[in-house]
C-alpha cells in the first residue's frame, strides 16, 4: 500500500502549486485524508484534512484562505491547491490517510498510511 505525492517544485513568492496524492495497492475512497508538512529542523505539522465524503475540510491557521484540499471524483485521490505561496511554506509535504468516518483527523498519530513526500521550495 502506497500513497504517492507529486506536484512539488521550486517556485517564487506568490506563485501557486497543486499537489496530488494517488494511492496504489488499495482504495482510499472511504478514508479520511490529509496533508502534513515538515520543514528542516522542525516537527511535522498539520496542513489540511478532508473527510472521507469530501464534504468537510479543515486547515492550519497559517494556510487558511490560501490552500484548498479536495478529493478526486472517485474520492480515491486527494489534492492540495496552494496559492500565494510564501517562503515559510517551504517544506516536504506528505499526504496521509486513515479509516475514519466521523470527520477530519488533524493529528499525525491518528493517520495510518503515509506517502513519501514531495518537496516544495518557495524562494523570496
Amino acid at each position: 500500500v502506497q500513497l504517492q505525492a507529486s506536484g512539488g517544485g521550486l517556485v517564487q513568492t506568490g506563485d501557486s502549486l497543486r499537489l496530488s496524492c494517488t494511492p496504489s495497492g488499495r482504495t482510499f475512497a472511504n478514508y479520511a485524508m490529509g496533508w502534513f508538512r515538515q520543514a528542516p529542523g522542525k516537527e511535522r505539522e498539520f496542513v489540511a484534512g478532508i473527510s472521507w465524503t469530501g464534504g468537510s475540510a479543515d486547515y492550519a491557521d497559517s494556510v487558511k484562505g490560501r490552500f484548498t484540499i479536495s478529493r478526486g471524483r472517485a474520492k480515491n485521490s486527494v489534492y492540495l491547491q496552494m496559492n500565494d505561496l510564501k517562503p515559510e511554506d517551504t517544506a516536504v509535504y506528505y499526504c496521509t490517510a486513515s479509516e475514519y468516518y466521523s470527520g477530519i483527523l488533524v493529528k499525525a498519530d491518528d493517520y495510518v498510511y503515509w506517502g513519501k513526500g514531495t518537496q516544495v521550495t518557495v524562494s523570496s
